[in-house]
């Protein structure tokens, strides 16, 4: 059997050809990083108050502002590389995954590390990694629209008839003399080319070309599967500081002219007009977009689960129906064989009895209709039993040739292999849904029947069952197979039971998802029985099973109404998938959809939230998807929700804050004109300040952890803005009383003849810690003040330690002092503004609390909102 590159050899290609990778298009060079930073009107500013320093002759401050500028533009270049290194560690994963061999091993590794001679395996639903040969194929057939625009599938065909001997693939093909000319006449017959995808059939094939050097690098395609924005958040934050944007220049300018007209300096009256200006730009929200959406998509990431666009973000926490597969996904997916059964006798696992010879017979018929080296978990599970009862070696079976390998097909839930043994006697050997085996075998009404009441007793044990049966195949068949499994006539050999146990933290999760207001609907392509005894166990609601059958002869009207009052759908087919969850978007519902074929993939892009199988999902159904799990488990999703919760409410929380933060500052750039006095914040103050909103806005809200309630409130509207009016207006009302409370400070400075430095020196002091208390008041929506300072946040307390030293610093060190333009410090001032500080909070939380109670709402007639 061939093994495959070892590790050492894999390793020494990659370096040698690099990444099977095409050039990122959206990847940002470190030169246009640092340009779109230098064209934000934050660092427009704080040059203009370097120039206007530099003209007043104060050389320290302009040089300070300059050297700031400089400081910004390297940390935000510092969070964009990081939030690049992010989005690019997601884009990897992202890859479509590839089945090598690998130091004798199968094993599956990104599309990116794929080299030159690995042996690749592929399957429907795949995504061809990178361009190859064809070893062996069977019934194979392309979808190549990606490099030619011909939507027609195309068949392939391995060159090579014979296999190498030190070669085992899973299947083989042994075409007729028509199908071998046509392969002489064209070698792309036998190469398939990256960007393909596998619409059906199997092949193993050795790499030929990656990167740049497969085909799709010479014509420069280049496929990028994660977005590094979010649309719909861009477009509102972009709305709200353009509106920000244009009250700062107006007020901008309004100031400059009034401090020109009233004080006769132009350019004490440019400072004035760039503080303000500065004070009321709110530079943060673009960060605050770019800091939660890459960490947001990496946190997501911590719990298996990969966010392929991060509009899935935004959708999480609007989920009110999710719709989930069975095995896999609410089960381990680890099947094993419990129960065999004839019409006549049955054996089963837990009974540990000895296997007769028709039970064999069973087990063996299912054997030969399994892949020779299984990947399927039942056609694992049935090679793990043959080889415990009866060797695995019934008549050699490795050693039989397989001619043909048939697989599901929509008109036919059943697979078929056709085998040959060492004498040329050839037979068909089928399994699959006991209905399509029926078919199959052509069995009586009243035979089927008798057997269904046997898969229904297996059923209701949460059993999965398949029908097992074989044909004999005479010479003449054998010369020219039929393309249909259905033109064989069949004999009906029996049934084979698997188990596979529901995830322990399945019942957990429902009902977690119950209590958020989150309906969970459980569509399958297994029997309602089984549905039924699956969904009861999970804590479903099992009183109604619906079955595709059902679903055909309703009506949409019919069908909708059914729908909400149904959360088990049983033998579902893809296209009846793809209805139910169009049916629900039309109810208003936000739906999320998990799926795993190919077929799932309309489904699964129909859905608000399409959610594919990272495990055992295919390709298509990965790029069909907004999000992968990764583990394939179900807890990932109710995970992924609760932080999809929690990411939108720190997003509220940070931009909150942020706009609180920018009114008291926005108003001690204006107050001054107002009551005849010298600046208090010129542009060096302001920057300070926006040490602090900065970090505190991104990475401390960032990392705050999610709301209590976060799972026990009903969905988030959708409709609703990020930015709700009744929240804009609480951080308004925020800022104003931290406005209020300094100027009333201010006021009583200029009462007791403080002079020009010591006022600013209490005034600034006094922002600060305001500042700091207004994280505190806006960590949490409900907890209170006291919750909000034991709540756990290591980010928060760096920041809290870090501005406190450095604020220490400016107001004690005599260089800092004269920098700041501060004068001598009065600790009998200093009190005050401790005092002011509590009283404030203290204000602040009174508010908080009525204005978010249920008892108490303010302005509620006015705002007419709803949150």
């Amino acid at each position: 059997m061939n093994t495959g590159l070892s590790g050492a050899e894999a390793g020494q290609r990659l370096i040698t050809d690099g990444y099977n990778e095409l050039p990122n298009a959206k990847k940002r060079s470190f030169l246009r990083i640092v340009f779109e930073i230098i064209k934000e009107p934050m660092f427009a500013l704080l040059i203009g108050g370097g120039v206007v320093y530099l003209l007043l002759g104060d050389r320290v401050e302009a040089l300070f502002l300059l050297v700031f500028a400089c400081l910004s533009v390297a940390i935000t270049i510092v969070q964009e590389s990081r939030s690049e290194k992010v989005l690019e560690a997601l884009r990897n994963l992202a890859s479509p995954r590839v089945l090598v061999m690998r130091d004798g091993l199968r094993v599956h590794i990104a599309g990116r590390e794929v080299v030159r001679e690995d042996l690749m395996m592929i399957t429907e639903g795949d995504r061809v990694a990178a361009d190859a040969s064809l070893i062996s194929s069977q019934d194979l057939l392309l979808d190549e629209s990606l490099l030619t625009g011909e939507s027609v599938p195309v068949p392939k065909l391995a060159q090579q008839l014979t296999i190498e001997p030190n070669i085992k693939p899973e299947t083989s093909i042994k075409p007729s003399s028509a199908s071998t000319s046509q392969a002489k006449a064209s070698d792309d017959l036998s190469t398939i080319f990256a960007g393909s995808l596998i619409v059906r059939g199997t092949a193993v094939a050795v790499v030929k070309a990656t990167g740049l050097r497969s085909e799709m690098g010479k014509i420069g395609h280049s496929l990028q599967t994660i977005e590094t924005q979010q649309p719909q958040l861009n477009k509102q934050l972009s709305s709200l500081v353009r509106n920000f944007a244009l009250i700062g220049f107006v007020a901008s300018i309004l100031t400059v002219g009034l401090f020109w007209l009233l004080r006769g300096s132009w350019l004490e009256a440019m400072l004035g007009g760039i503080a303000l200006g500065m004070s009321m730009l709110p530079a943060e929200f673009p960060m605050i977009m770019a800091v939660f959406m890459a960490m947001g998509a990496w946190r997501i990431s911590k719990v298996r689960v990969l966010t392929r666009r991060t509009s899935a973000i935004e959708s999480l926490g609007a989920t009110t129906v999710l719709c989930t597969d069975k095995t896999g996904t609410l089960t381990e997916n680890k099947m094993t064989v419990v129960a065999i059964q004839t019409e006549d006798e049955t054996w089963a696992e837990a009974n540990e009895l000895v296997l007769t010879t028709d039970i064999q017979v069973v087990l063996k018929t299912a054997l030969f209709a399994c892949a020779q080296q299984p990947s399927d978990p039942m056609d694992i599970a049935i090679h793990k039993l043959a080889e415990l009862k009866i060797g695995k070696n019934i008549e050699a079976f490795e050693n039989w040739k397989l001619i043909r390998a048939y697989g599901i097909r929509p008109e036919c839930f059943a697979v078929a292999n056709i085998l040959t043994d060492n004498n040329e006697n050839a037979s068909a050997y089928a399994k699959g849904a006991l209905e399509a085996i029926a078919v199959l075998c052509h069995l009586p009404a009243k035979q089927l029947t008798s057997l269904q009441k046997q898969a229904e007793t297996l059923a209701q044990n949460g059993i999965r069952v398949l029908g097992v049966a074989q044909s004999a195949i005479n010479s003449a068949q054998l010369k020219a197979l039929p393309e249909l499994i259905k033109d064989f006539r069949f004999t009906y050999v029996g049934l084979i039971g698997f188990a596979d146990p529901l995830r322990t933290n399945v019942p957990a999760a429902v009902a977690e998802c119950r209590a958020a207001g989150i309906r969970v609907v459980m569509i399958t392509g297994d029997y309602p029985i089984t549905a039924k005894a699956i969904g009861q166990q999970a804590g479903l609601d099992s009183a109604n099973v619906i079955n595709g059958d059902s679903i055909e002869t309703m009506t949409d009207e019919a069908l909708a109404i059914a729908l909400k009052t149904t959360s088990i759908f049983a033998r579902i087919r893809p296209n009846q998938k793809l209805r139910i969850v169009q049916l629900l978007k039309k109810q208003g519902e936000i739906v999320a959809m998990t799926g795993d074929g190919v077929n799932d993939a309309p489904a699964i892009k129909a859905a608000d939230i399409g959610i594919a199988m990272g495990g055992r999902g295919t390709d298509v159904a990965r790029e069909a998807s907004s999000i992968v799990l990764l583990d394939d488990d179900f807890g990932s999703i109710v995970k992924t929700i609760q932080l999809g919760r929690r990411i939108y409410d720190n997003l509220r929380k940070a931009i909150e804050f942020t706009i609180a933060a920018h009114v008291p500052i926005a108003g001690l750039a204006i107050l001054p004109l107002l009551l005849g006095l010298p600046l208090m914040l010129t542009p060096i103050h302001i920057v300070f300040l926006e040490m602090i909103i900065n970090p505190a806005c991104s990475i401390v809200f960032e990392a705050e952890a999610a709301e209590k309630d976060a799972m026990q409130r009903p969905p988030r509207n959708q409709k609703s803005p990020l930015v709700l009016r009744k929240r804009v207006v609480w951080a308004l009302i925020q800022g104003l009383i931290v406005m209020s409370i300094l100027t009333m400070i201010l006021i009583y400075a200029i009462r007791l003849k403080m002079p020009e430095a010591d006022m600013r020196t209490l005034v600034f002091t006094t922002l600060v810690i305001l500042n700091m208390g207004l994280i505190l008041v806006n960590r949490s929506f409900s907890a209170s003040l006291i919750n909000a300072i034991l709540k756990p946040n290591r980010s928060l307390w760096i920041l809290m330690v870090s501005v406190m030293t450095v604020l220490a610093v400016t107001v004690f060190w005599q260089p800092a002092r004269l920098l700041f333009h501060f004068g001598e410090f009065h600790w009998s001032l200093f009190a005050i503004s401790i005092l002011a500080s509590i009283v404030t909070l203290l204000i602040l939380e009174a508010i908080k609390w009525q204005w978010f109670s249920a008892k108490l709402k303010p302005f509620e007639p006015l705002l007419q909102l709803q949150q």
